[in-house]
């Protein structure tokens, strides 16, 4: 699940962004039933960071409090420069995320790819809807290194979200034969999530997806949200195997 993505206070109370906060976020959504943790570590002022020292904070609270996989952003927001983007990284030191994503569409993620593979830490190769992470994430010998495939749906629209992530899904084909998480976000994270339901992938929700529930009224917490995906996604599975009986 993903507990603040790049919101911030303006987006409310509920999203948390110092450690201690994300500890405590992280601890009531693994009670809740979440099985993996991705967050964006922040420096004291709310921004990003990569920062070898804001990253092991993080990293350290939240194992402090809950037991699963504990994984962080890399993108490009977090320092536009890739060769700044990689020597940031190349200084990490324990506590060691499990687990970090690199968006494959952007400008040096073989590289960035490459040097956490190199530190021990997994990769989760980020492939966005709308652009071309899909090609090139097929042509790479990193594929088959990679823990895991994050298909990102980034089409908004509830309606039509779903065939976004059909031709996101056929864009990937194969994808190195590495499992595949599904998700979306804002308006089509419920869509989303649901279609993961009904064809047996992995998904993940949180406030970084979405800060609303179902039914559009907000969500109170990360924990809300996971109870609620947690039920969506039984559903949809549950719906996919009555049709198939």
């Amino acid at each position: 699940m993903c507990l603040n993505g790049r919101r911030g206070g303006a987006d409310g109370a509920c999203v948390p962004l110092s450690p201690e906060a994300l500890a405590e976020a992280a601890a009531l959504a693994v009670t809740a039933g979440a099985t993996d943790i991705h967050v964006h570590p922040r420096t004291p002022c709310g921004q990003d960071s990569l920062s070898p020292r804001v990253v092991a904070a993080t990293v350290e609270a939240i194992r402090a409090r809950v037991a699963v996989p504990v994984g962080v952003t890399t993108g490009a927001w977090t320092e536009p420069d890739p060769a700044a983007r990689l020597e940031r990284l190349r200084g990490w030191r324990a506590p060691l995320p499990d687990h970090a994503s690199v968006n494959w569409h952007e400008e040096g993620a073989e590289e960035l790819a490459a040097g956490l593979i190199a530190l021990g830490v997994r990769v989760e190769a980020g492939i966005w809807s709308g652009t071309d992470a899909a090609a090139r994430f097929a042509a790479s010998p990193l594929g088959p290194k990679v823990l895991r495939v994050l298909a990102e749906v980034t089409d908004p629209d509830p309606d039509t979200a779903p065939e976004s992530a059909r031709r996101l899904l056929a864009d990937l084909g194969p994808a190195h034969g590495r499992p595949v998480l599904l998700h979306g976000e804002e308006g089509g994270a419920w869509p989303v999530l649901r279609l993961a339901g009904r064809l047996g992938l992995a998904t993940r929700i949180g406030l970084e997806d979405t800060l609303l529930l179902p039914d559009g009224g907000p969500a109170a917490s990360n924990a809300q949200l996971v109870t609620e995906g947690l039920l969506q996604y039984r559903s949809a599975a549950e719906g996919r195997d009555s049709s198939n009986g």
